[in-house]
């Protein structure tokens, strides 16, 4: 068995109906299995997925038992050479199973690998290559300076802005939305600890991998979908205590002395900013927007699908259940690009899997059309479903019939 792959979802039916879509034509030619643990989701997950996947091994769980303890529970039944730790919000492309792997396997001292990940958006998530934190690194996020200088090596050094998306380098810390590793190192360094309940974790294990002599890895040589805001809003008060509390464990656990003492009050400093900041939007701030603002539109009409010849039928059969096709929606051929000149006339682009368009294709169709102003969506082949999220502050859609 060369690579097992492990997905914890929660709630998130239809982003997984997807991942596994991608994740299944990325495993073809590969000796690979698929696990993935339910944490007690309430949304009929299983029901709904386990007759459309019997490949996929599933573990039911009767409560959330946090993204890491999901992990290790799956990681004991494994039995490929490779780990692959994946979220459920994902998107894959049909090579980059197969690249990695490639990869991973020429370096001379293999720890662990991430890959370039892009947003709903099509925009690149700086979170797939980092440094350490450290005092000075959060002094810099907390007032600003990070932002304000992307591309700094000093301000910006946290997200390594300094080094180039589109070029592989070494790296500190790797997301656990995507993270690779050797079955031996995980054998050597332990999984995921497990007093990290949602965020952290990922670092930390970045951490324990270097420590123990390994090197990790930014892999550009693919790319995949990241969605943003599943699972827990970003500017949501939980969010910030669930992430500044697992800043403070890692701080606790693998730093001492002065530079722990520093970093502690950083942390504590942003957790009454942002969760100030948290309490403004959500008091004040949000329902101000929501009374004098200009209303969303939930439905949108102006649908572009772009799909190969003869593909697409199922999505619009799908929108026409749902009320959204009203007869805006046109079908595209990917080679002739002509969404790219009129996108603007659009609120929404369909990407439709199948055919003569596959899921590499679509997610580098994304970043090209990074500066569109709508929605993206995405349909797999002989799926049920519709799925979007162009925010990390709010959940994302999913255009399901009946739903």
């Amino acid at each position: 068995m060369e690579l097992s792959i492990i997905i914890v979802n929660y709630n998130v039916r239809f982003f997984l109906e997807q991942c596994l879509h991608s994740v299944s034509k990325a495993i073809q030619g590969l000796e690979a299995e698929v696990w993935v643990v339910d944490n007690a989701s309430s949304d009929g997950s299983l029901d709904y997925l386990t007759s459309l996947f019997p490949g996929v091994h599933f573990l039911p769980n009767k409560e959330n038992t946090g993204y890491a303890k999901a992990n290790n529970q799956a990681l004991t039944h494994c039995r490929g050479q490779y780990i692959l730790f994946l979220n459920p919000d994902t998107l894959v492309a049909e090579d980059c199973f197969r690249l990695c792997l490639d990869f991973i396997q020429t370096q001379p001292s293999p720890g662990a690998m991430g890959i370039r990940m892009l947003d709903g958006s099509g925009n690149f998530l700086p979170e797939s290559k980092r440094a350490f934190p450290s005092p000075v690194s959060a002094l810099y996020k907390l007032t600003g300076l990070s932002a304000l200088f992307p591309s700094s090596a000093v301000f910006n050094h946290y997200s390594l802005g300094h080094l180039s998306q589109y070029q592989n380098h070494e790296v500190d810390v790797l997301a656990g939305a995507f993270m690779l590793l050797p079955k031996s190192v995980l054998d050597q360094v332990g999984g995921f600890d497990q007093r990290f309940f949602m965020y952290g974790e990922d670092i930390d294990l970045s951490y324990r991998v270097q420590k123990a002599g390994f090197q990790n890895y930014y892999f550009a040589g693919s790319a995949i979908i990241h969605f943003k805001g599943e699972s827990t809003r970003k500017g949501s008060l939980n969010y910030v205590l669930l992430f500044y509390n697992a800043m403070r464990l890692f701080v606790q656990k693998n730093y001492s002395g002065g530079r722990a003492g520093v970093f502690a009050f950083f942390i504590q400093l942003a957790i009454l900013i942002r969760g100030a900041f948290s309490m403004l939007n959500r008091l004040i701030l949000a329902p101000l927007i929501q009374l004098l603002g200009p209303k969303q539109k939930l439905n949108p009409t102006r649908i572009a699908i772009l799909a190969a010849e003869g593909q697409g039928h199922k999505a619009i059969e799908i929108l026409n259940n749902t009320g959204l096709n009203n007869g805006n929606c046109l079908t595209y051929l990917p080679e002739e690009k002509q969404v790219l000149k009129n996108k603007a006339d659009y609120q929404v682009i369909l990407f439709c899997e199948g055919g003569g368009l596959n899921w590499k294709q679509i997610i580098e169709l994304t970043a090209d059309f990074a500066d569109f102003e709508g929605e993206f969506w995405f349909h797999g082949s002989g799926s049920g479903s519709i799925i979007g999220s162009d925010s990390k502050e709010t959940s994302g859609r999913a255009v399901v019939p009946n739903q």
